[in-house]
């Protein structure tokens, strides 16, 4: 009895100190999008967003820096509320979505920050390559969710240079303003 007694015991420290494992989590469209803020004529903010983000997650509990994130934005999904704005957008004065149709994100560093986590890592816009940090809050939850799949939640912000990604080179940063907002909503589901 004392024998089984250990084993019990032994086996309950082992479950204790078992390294977290590391999981796979990918973004749920339905719930996920980017949005974007950006100044007109230096006396407003016009408010737009692109519908479709596909976002991967490799997490590490044990060791945050060792995960990963990587996403895919559809450019062409670019809306603002207004179709002839969107369509400018869509063309080769902007984004030229027929030759650059998505922008992608792939992670090179993340590390706890004071509010949750700091993403480093290259964005691809527009055929340029820059570098990117991500505030991150999160992660939230994870809860149950359709399917019976634990989601979990995060949001992210940065600031970006239109400039910098060649983006409206003949569009005046006094009509335009050069820094562009981004708030990226991300729900992502274990799998």
């Amino acid at each position: 009895m004392k024998r089984l007694a250990f084993v019990f015991g032994v086996l309950a420290m082992t479950a204790t100190f078992a390294p977290a494992q590391n999981s796979s989590w990918v973004s749920d469209p339905a719930h996920s999008e980017v949005d974007f803020t950006v100044t007109h004529l230096g006396i407003s903010k016009v408010h737009g967003k692109f519908s479709k983000v596909n976002a991967r997650i490799e997490l590490d509990p044990a060791d945050i820096s060792k995960s990963t994130v990587i996403a895919t934005i559809d450019v062409s999904t670019v809306d603002t509320g207004e179709p002839n704005r969107d369509n400018d957008l869509r063309s080769a004065n902007f984004f030229e979505v027929a030759k650059y149709p998505t922008a992608t994100f792939a992670s090179t560093t993340v590390s706890k920050s004071a509010n949750g986590l700091s993403v480093a890592g290259n964005l691809t816009l527009h055929g340029i390559t820059q570098p990117v940090t991500l505030n991150v809050e999160g992660p939230n939850g994870p809860v149950a969710g359709m399917g019976g799949k634990q989601h979990s939640g995060f949001s992210a912000t940065t600031t970006l240079s239109r400039s910098a990604f060649g983006i409206g080179p003949k569009m005046p940063a006094a009509m335009v303003g050069d820094q562009i907002n981004l708030t990226i909503d991300i729900d992502v589901a274990k799998q």
